[in-house]
């Protein structure tokens, strides 16, 4: 049985069906343009593990991985970190004909932009992800990258963007560099440590959290890590979805 239960209305979705990719878009429809909006894809389970086995498919489910998509095919940038890159094995965005319509309609590029967080540059600029994007991968770093580094993703045609001092990417310089650059729809998808980042930052407006119906037990990292905020930021429930004992939760800043 599936349900969707705004907080605004309840209405219920086909039970023996999917839910529409067009109910799907228009319940994670980014606000109204404003600047930049920055919202965040997590799975969780019950105990609190964002992962298994250091990958988290393992605690999803295919409407999770629809809802996944979705929100990439509203999104201008998907920004992600390097070890997420590396752990999940990141390809490049591609055009789905489902989103066409509705990306043209909101002035959007046929895909969203990857932009990949890395202080380092450690990465394998052979990838797909670099070489052959439907849209240039970008790459937010510090100033004081590894030239060697930064001349390589060059050359594999992956922009590079300078948003912080150092080898340190500065949450929200990166969200107006973006910005800058026309991506104001921002959707992370992690990992843990980077939207911990964000999180400590006070740049992140929503969170849109997958709750399985797992416990896996053992020391896996949280949806988000790093150092704690001084006071708790508080966000208010925007909707549920529920599908098979998963929760599909999205909050929002208050």
């Amino acid at each position: 049985m599936r349900r969707l239960f705004p907080v605004t209305d309840l209405t219920p979705a086909d039970d023996e069906g999917e839910w529409s990719l067009d109910d799907l878009a228009a319940a994670y429809a980014y606000p109204e343009p404003d600047g930049p909006w920055l919202r965040a894809n997590m799975v969780s389970t019950l105990d609190g593990a964002a992962q298994h086995d250091g990958r988290s498919q393992p605690i999803s489910c295919a409407s999770d991985m629809r809802i996944f998509g979705t929100l990439r095919g509203l999104a201008d940038a998907v920004v992600v970190g390097a070890e997420t890159v590396r752990l999940e094995g990141y390809r490049p965005a591609r055009a789905r004909e489902a989103f066409a319509a509705r990306r043209a309609a909101a002035g959007q590029g046929a895909a969203p932009a990857i932009a990949v967080v890395s202080g380092s540059l450690d990465l394998d600029f052979s990838l797909p992800l670099f070489v052959s994007p439907l849209v240039p991968t970008l790459l937010l770093t510090g100033a004081g990258a590894p030239a060697d580094r930064i001349a390589a993703a060059r050359r594999a045609g992956a922009e590079v963007v300078i948003a912080g001092e150092g080898s340190r990417v500065d949450p929200d310089r990166a969200v107006r560099e973006l910005a800058d650059r026309g991506l104001t729809r921002l959707l992370t998808e992690g990992g843990p440590r980077m939207l911990g980042q964000f999180v400590a930052a006070d740049v992140l407006d929503e969170l849109c959290l997958t709750l399985s119906p797992m416990l896996t037990a053992g020391d896996a990292q949280r949806i988000a890590g790093g150092p704690s905020v001084a006071v708790p930021e508080r966000f208010a429930l925007a909707s549920v979805l529920e599908e098979a004992g998963f929760l599909f939760t999205r909050y929002r800043r208050i």
